[in-house]
C-alpha cells in the first residue's frame, strides 16, 4: 500500500519504526492530492510550501529523540470554516473570498500542538449551508466512489479528501448532519461529538446552538486519536463543557456483550428509505446481535417534527450570524453603491449565494414582529419535546441505531434545483444536532451501484467512548472500513 492510503495509527507505527519519514508522509500525500485534486476538488487552499517545511520540522524533532504526540508527522487538512493564520479562510464564500484570519481556531492550535501537518483548507456547501457540496462558490467536489456523484455536505471536502487518500484525517463542522451524511456517502468514519465537548472559537458561526467540529477518519481508531487531540473545556467558547474527558483510546474494545441498542422504529420503517440502505443497517444489527448485543425496536414519535424545527432554527440563527457580513469590516465589499443602506444590499446581494440568502430570509421571516412565537418559539418548545424523547429511549438504551441518510450518494446536479428534497435527506440526523448528542457513522455495505451506506450511531451527552467501542467492535468483525475507493 502506499502511505497515503494508510491510517494515522498505521503511519505512526511507521514514523516509530523509522521506516518512514514525516516528510516522506507528506510527500506521498501531496502527490495524491496533484494526482486526483483535479478529479475530486476537494481544496479550496492547499498550503504544499507549509506542509513541507512543517514536516521537516516534526522529523527533525523526532530524530533528536523529542517526545511527539500520537498525531505527530501526520497529514490532515480542515474544512474552510475554520480559522488558520496567515491562511484564507473563505467558507466556500464570495462573502470570504479575501478573509485571511489573524489567529488560529482552537482546533487547529490544538492540531498543531498535536505535532500534526496541515496540508489545506476543504471544500464545503458556502458557510455549511446544504448537503451536496455543490453551493460553493469555488467549485463542486465529486464523491471519490463515483465522481458523477455528490460526495454529501456541507463536509463534502473532508469526507472527500479523506476517502481519496489526499489527507490522512480532516475535521468537519456538522450543524444537522454535515459530518455524518458525507462520511456516509464516501464510506468514511464520521463523528459529530456531544455539544460543548469540542471548542467553536474560531469556527465561522452558522447556527450557533447546533454547530459542532468533528473528525472524519478512516477507521474508529483514528477518530479516537484525533477525539483525544480535539476535545476539552476551552473559555474561549461560552458554550465549551468543563468536563474531564477520558482518553478515547481505552474505548477500543472489541466487545459489546449486553450492551442494549434501541432501534427507532420511524428510522426503519418511516417513508423514503432506501430498501438497500435499510437492509445494509438491518443486517449490521445482526451483526451486533451475534456479538452479544441486545437489539430492540422502539418508537421515537417526534422524529417528523425533527426537519421543521431544525430548518426553523437554524436559518433564525443564521439570519443573526451573517449579519455582521455587511461590506464594511471585513469580506466582499460592492464597487457601486449610493449609500450606507445601498453599500450593505449591494455587498449582501453580490456576496452570498442563493441557498444562504434563502436560509437568512427564511430566519429572518421567523425571527420577525408577529412570526416569532408561531415559529421560533415553537421550534424550540419541539426541541424540548425532541430532547426528551431521546432522553426516555436513553434510560433503557445504552445507545440508537440507525441509518444516516436516506439514500447512497445522489447525482450531481440531481436534487440542486429542489431544496425541499434536499432538505428531506436531514431526516436521520437532524435530532442529534437539536438534542446536543453525540453520533457516529461508520461504513455498514455497498449498494449495487458499489456506493457506500454508513451507518449511524446516537449515543448520550458525553458517552463518545461507548459509541466508538460499538463502531470499533464492528469494525473489527466486518471489512467495509478497509475497502478504499479506486480513483
Amino acid at each position: 500500500m502506499e502511505l497515503f492510503e494508510l491510517t494515522a495509527h498505521e503511519l505512526k507505527d511507521l514514523l516509530d519504526g523509522k521506516k518512514a519519514s514525516a516528510v516522506e508522509i507528506a510527500q506521498s500525500v501531496l502527490a495524491r492530492i496533484e494526482s486526483v485534486e483535479e478529479k475530486v476538488g476537494s481544496y479550496i487552499t492547499v498550503c504544499k510550501d507549509e506542509a513541507l517545511k512543517r514536516a521537516k520540522e516534526i522529523q527533525d524533532k523526532i530524530d533528536k529523540g523529542e517526545s511527539v504526540s500520537l498525531l505527530g508527522g501526520i497529514p490532515m487538512a480542515l474544512k474552510d470554516n475554520m480559522c488558520t493564520e496567515g491562511i484564507k479562510t473563505t467558507c466556500a464564500s464570495k462573502m470570504l473570498n479575501n478573509f485571511v484570519p489573524p489567529y488560529n481556531a482552537t482546533v487547529t492550535r490544538k492540531l498543531f500542538d498535536a505535532d500534526t501537518v496541515l496540508v489545506g483548507k476543504l471544500n464545503m456547501d458556502e458557510f455549511a449551508m446544504g448537503g451536496s457540496t455543490e453551493n460553493s462558490y469555488f467549485k463542486k467536489t465529486c464523491n471519490p466512489w463515483n465522481l458523477q456523484r455528490v460526495p454529501g455536505g456541507s463536509s463534502g471536502g473532508s469526507a472527500a479528501c479523506v476517502a481519496a487518500g489526499e489527507a490522512v484525517f480532516s475535521l468537519g463542522s456538522d450543524t444537522g448532519g454535515s459530518i455524518r451524511q458525507p462520511a456516509s456517502f464516501c464510506g468514511v468514519v464520521g463523528l459529530k461529538p456531544t455539544y460543548g465537548s469540542v471548542s467553536r472559537y474560531g469556527l465561522v458561526a452558522f447556527a450557533s446552538s447546533l454547530d459542532q467540529i468533528g473528525p472524519l477518519t478512516k477507521d474508529v481508531t483514528d477518530c479516537a486519536l484525533v477525539m483525544n487531540a480535539i476535545c476539552g473545556h476551552d473559555p474561549m467558547d461560552s458554550t465549551s463543557i468543563n468536563e474531564s474527558y477520558p482518553d478515547f483510546t481505552k474505548a477500543l474494545i472489541n466487545d459489546v456483550k449486553g450492551m442494549k441498542i434501541g432501534i427507532p422504529k420511524e428510522y426503519i420503517y418511516g417513508e423514503g428509505l432506501n430498501s438497500e440502505v435499510k437492509k445494509a443497517v438491518l443486517d449490521a444489527v445482526e451483526v451486533l446481535k451475534k456479538l452479544g448485543a441486545q437489539c430492540e425496536e422502539f418508537s421515537l414519535p417526534i422524529t417528523e417534527y425533527a426537519i421543521p424545527a431544525y430548518y426553523i432554527i437554524s436559518s433564525a440563527e443564521a439570519s443573526s450570524n451573517l449579519a455582521r457580513y455587511d461590506g464594511v469590516k471585513y469580506g466582499y465589499r460592492a464597487e457601486k453603491f449610493t449609500d450606507l443602506l445601498d453599500l450593505y444590499k449591494q455587498s449582501r446581494s453580490e456576496g452570498f449565494g442563493t441557498e444562504v440568502k434563502r436560509r437568512i430570509m427564511l430566519g429572518t421571516y421567523a425571527l420577525s414582529s408577529g412570526y416569532y412565537d408561531a415559529y421560533y418559539k415553537k421550534a424550540l418548545q419541539v426541541r424540548t419535546l425532541i430532547k426528551n424523547g431521546f432522553d426516555e429511549a436513553f434510560s433503557k438504551y445504552d445507545l440508537v441505531l440507525g441509518p444516516t441518510a436516506p439514500s447512497t450518494a445522489y447525482k450531481i446536479g440531481e436534487k440542486v434545483d429542489d431544496p425541499l428534497e434536499m432538505y428531506l435527506g436531514d431526516i436521520f440526523t437532524v435530532s442529534v444536532n437539536i438534542a446536543g448528542l453525540p453520533g457516529l457513522v461508520i461504513p455498514c455495505g455497498f449498494d449495487g451501484n458499489k456506493l457506500p451506506i454508513g451507518l449511524q450511531l446516537i449515543g448520550k451527552p458525553l458517552d463518545e467512548s461507548t459509541l466508538i467501542r460499538v463502531g470499533y467492535t464492528f469494525e473489527q468483525n466486518t471489512e467495509y472500513h478497509k475497502l478504499r475507493a479506486k480513483i
